[in-house]
């Protein structure tokens, strides 16, 4: 794969469609050529603590800013044609469907692959766990702010680099 753009959510809440921040890396030509970070009002728009200890946002981070529409409508056309990268693809497939439903947008059926499954496949059992820091580190990547989302979605584009 040499063209794709890897992509990581964060979550206000437990709801898939509260992501409060987006990360995005695009490559083309196995090289990465830009890099996206969104801050986004959740929707529903309440923070759970487990939620901000993983990644720090609090509701005084995004109580200002776009909610999803206006910020996936900057980010959609640059992303366009590319199959989109995740490491854990079903949680950030999951935010992007159910963000959609809430504003009752058309979902375009953005094509996904997954880097947790691809490092499953090539590294097997030589890991002792296949989370987004340890693959990251494996593929000779240093993941020093693990759960901001365009630190993650440049590790996953990392992988994928190396995995896919």
């Amino acid at each position: 794969m040499t063209n794709f753009a890897a992509i990581d959510f964060e979550t206000a809440n437990y709801y898939p469609s509260s992501v409060c921040s987006v990360g995005i890396v695009i490559v083309r030509n196995k090289q990465i050529v830009e890099k996206i970070y969104r801050l986004i009002r959740p929707e529903p728009e309440w923070y759970s603590r487990f939620n901000s200890r993983i990644h720090g946002l609090t509701a005084a981070d995004t109580a200002n800013e776009k909610v999803f529409p206006y910020v996936w409508e900057e980010i959609a056309p640059q992303i366009e044609g590319l199959p989109l990268v995740a490491h854990n693809s079903p949680f950030d497939e999951g935010c992007l469907r159910a963000v959609y439903r809430v504003y009752q947008m058309d979902y375009p059926d953005y094509k996904f692959y997954c880097t947790c499954r691809a490092s499953r496949r090539m590294f097997g059992k030589t890991l002792p766990n296949h989370q987004l820091h340890t693959v990251a580190k494996r593929c000779g990547y240093d993941l020093t702010n693990h759960h901001h989302a365009l630190a993650d979605a440049e590790a996953c584009a990392w992988i994928a680099l190396k995995t896919l």
